[in-house]
């Protein structure tokens, strides 16, 4: 059986936040910008709260199954809510929403790539 990577992606938005808990969001906004956006194993969170209250953790998992993908998920959703809360951030509407890359589509160049690596397409 061959391994599934999953992508986790859990958005939400933030909620009562105090006014240092704001200024804390606000001073570590440049390691969180979309611009540095990846999928991590431990969680990559992005946000912009000085033009909305929202945020996005992207998660990176795997398992071996199909059904993988809903522990995967919940796994990602817990991790979500674990470091909001450690941090002492209330947070609503958290909702998430998980791919199986091995059925995701592939571009242009990945259909180039897998062709040439089985031999049915152009040479490079």
């Amino acid at each position: 059986m061959s391994s599934r990577t999953f992508r986790i992606t859990v958005r939400g938005s933030f909620d009562g936040l105090t006014a240092g808990q704001r200024a804390e969001l606000l001073a570590d906004a440049p390691a969180h910008d979309m611009l540095r956006a990846a999928f991590t194993e431990e969680g990559h969170l992005t946000y912009d709260v000085a033009a909305r209250p929202f945020f996005t953790f992207r998660f990176l998992d795997s398992g071996e199954a199909e059904e993988d993908i809903l522990d995967a998920t919940a796994r990602a959703e817990l991790a979500a809510e674990s470091w909001l809360t450690e941090r002492g951030y209330g947070f609503k509407q958290l909702r998430s929403q998980a791919q199986d890359l091995s059925t995701a589509p592939l571009g242009k160049r990945r259909r180039q790539e897998a062709a040439r690596a089985t031999g049915t397409g152009p040479a490079a």
